[in-house]
């Protein structure tokens, strides 16, 4: 046997004795990696393939794993290897071999096959879950109680994608989830299903998930009651994060319509005014609210200076929270850039280039560390920065930072502000 090039031999057959498998296996010393390459070939044999599931290094039980025509066997075997990337490759491999998996195989390969996915779903490493659970997510040939089994995963790296996206997932699946308190990131997957029903909408909004609710307004493919659209309207005077959604709402009533018109700024109001499906009635009263809101007096810009305009405020203690916010919601940039710098004890020329960066989390951090409220960030993003309503950072619980003090402060150590 030439044992300089073993590839070039004969590929060994599905009945290859495991002393033969020793045999190819011992020029591993003269041919570094031979024994991967081995378990990477596709006529390898079941029987060498097994053999290097079993005895192999790691990188060579990870090319098993991912190798097409592995045995069910080795690979249900592969799924406990104590190797995190051996069970990744295998998370990849099974979930790709499923479709048709049923009609081409027999009973057997496939009871295997599935307590291969099942195993793989409870996996230890949050890694492997998430791998599985994208790898599926879209699949229809997957056993429900595995899919049901990532969708109530603790990690929502795992969940989110099958909840989101996973067509055996029932109506009552999703509200039992709802009702279990999931975190943002599970919930605002939810919201963001094509489609949504009714039933599984109003226990969204009753849920009071400020992100989930947004999620589901822009979706155009959730179905939402008039009631409860009704009821989300109710409660948007205090949560801004929910105006630009409901403006953009192609199914709002009337009354809805009229009723957002008095919660909301001048430039949501002319998007509501430039809807196609408006009555006259509703139009005059919109272009009405619109006139009214555009004569409002500016909060000092025309008669003075906008230096003059935050030194006058300063000097008359009105330096806070309610002139940042008017201020960002008339539009007036310099205005809301000197005030933050004087705030945030920084440079223009800093809330310059936070406010250039078109990223949320920086203007987030910057009001936060000026002790404003997430309501004014909310309002910078949307009238100052012109952020689309996919990128706008909403408030936690509709009144709360949405980051941590620690992601908060790394942003502002980004722009060289001491915290």
């Amino acid at each position: 046997m030439d044992r300089t090039s073993p590839f070039s031999r004969p590929a060994a057959g599905p009945g290859l004795d495991p002393r033969d498998a020793l045999d190819i296996l011992d020029i591993r010393a003269s041919a570094p990696g031979g024994a991967t390459e081995l378990a990477s070939r596709t006529d390898a044999g079941a029987d060498v393939l097994q053999y290097l599931a079993v005895h192999g290094g790691a990188a060579t039980r990870a090319a098993v794993a991912a190798n097409p025509v592995t045995p069910a066997a080795s690979n249900r075997l592969l799924a406990n290897d104590e190797d995190e990337d051996v069970r990744a490759e295998l998370a990849v491999k099974i979930a790709r071999l499923m479709p048709g998996l049923s009609e081409r195989e027999s009973s057997h390969v496939f009871a295997l096959t599935i307590e291969t996915l099942d195993c793989l779903a409870r996996d230890a490493a949050v890694r492997v879950r998430a791998i599985l659970a994208e790898e599926i997510k879209s699949l229809e040939c997957v056993p429900h109680n595995i899919v049901l089994q990532l969708a109530r995963d603790l990690n929502s790296v795992v969940a989110a994608p099958i909840l989101q996206y996973s067509p055996l997932l029932s109506d009552a699946d999703l509200m039992e989830i709802i009702a279990c308190g999931q975190v943002q990131e599970v919930m605002t997957a939810i919201a963001s299903r094509k489609p949504v029903s009714e039933p599984v909408s109003e226990r969204l909004v009753q849920s009071l998930d400020v992100s989930a609710v947004a999620a589901l307004l822009v979706n155009p493919d959730a179905k939402i009651r008039k009631d409860t659209l009704d009821k989300i309207v109710d409660q948007a005077e205090e949560i801004s994060a929910w105006h630009i959604p409901l403006a953009l709402r192609a199914d709002l009533s009337a009354r809805a319509i009229r009723r957002i018109a008095g919660l909301v700024g001048a430039s949501i109001l002319e998007r509501l005014a430039a809807r196609n499906d408006l009555s006259d009635t509703t139009r005059i009263l919109l272009n009405r609210e619109l006139r009214a809101r555009l004569a409002e007096p500016p909060v000092a810009e025309g008669t003075v200076s906008p230096a003059d305009a935050v030194a006058a405020a300063k000097k008359e203690g009105r330096l806070d929270g309610a002139f940042v916010e008017q201020a960002a919601q008339a539009g007036q940039r310099e205005i809301v850039v000197m005030a933050l710098a004087q705030l945030a004890n920084v440079t223009e020329q800093t809330v310059k280039k936070i406010l250039a960066s078109g990223a949320a989390k920086p203007i987030v951090a910057l009001v936060w560390h000026t002790h404003l409220s997430m309501r004014v960030a909310f309002k910078i993003q949307t009238f100052i920065m012109k952020l689309p309503p996919r990128d706008i950072l909403p408030a936690r619980s509709g009144v709360n930072f949405p980051l941590s003090k620690e992601e908060m402060r790394w942003h502002l150590n980004f722009f060289n502000i001491a915290v």
